[in-house]
């Protein structure tokens, strides 16, 4: 039975390159909005200004549509590299761990998610009134 043990040593460490993979990726996601995110707040300074004395909430709800949808998803590859770390021989303290991570993730990514709906709701309200405008 000594090849099960190569075999699962070798699995083990094809586990910890993909879960690095997942992290790699999840920090790669962060980065990846933070650009978008500032990228596209310059891109609104001119409009923040012509809105001073008005409604300034539509760059901001832009703002963070695009921010929280990169982190949401990067939540999800941060879940997918704390499953694949208990995969291969976990131990009860691994797994309650892993429970308590995924209990705060999953309920970080939900909160997250519902914000992100009700701020494109937001969006598209704040944008009826400039569309009919528009169209008359």
């Amino acid at each position: 039975m000594e090849w099960i043990d190569h075999v699962e040593e070798a699995f083990g460490g094809l586990i910890e390159i993909v879960q690095l993979a997942f992290e790699i990726i999840a920090v790669f996601c962060i980065l990846l909005g933070l650009v978008q995110t500032l990228r596209l707040a310059i891109k609104l300074i001119p409009q923040i200004r012509l809105m001073a004395h008005g409604d300034t909430e539509t760059p901001f709800v832009l703002l963070r549509i695009k921010l929280g949808s990169w982190l949401a998803l990067a939540l999800e590859f941060q879940l997918g590299a704390d499953i694949l770390a208990t995969t291969v021989a976990p131990s009860w303290e691994s797994l309650g761990k892993l429970g308590a991570i995924a209990i705060i993730r999953t309920f970080l990514n939900y909160f997250l998610n519902q914000e992100l709906a009700e701020q494109v709701q937001l969006r598209e309200k704040l944008n009826e009134p400039a569309q009919l405008t528009s169209e008359d």
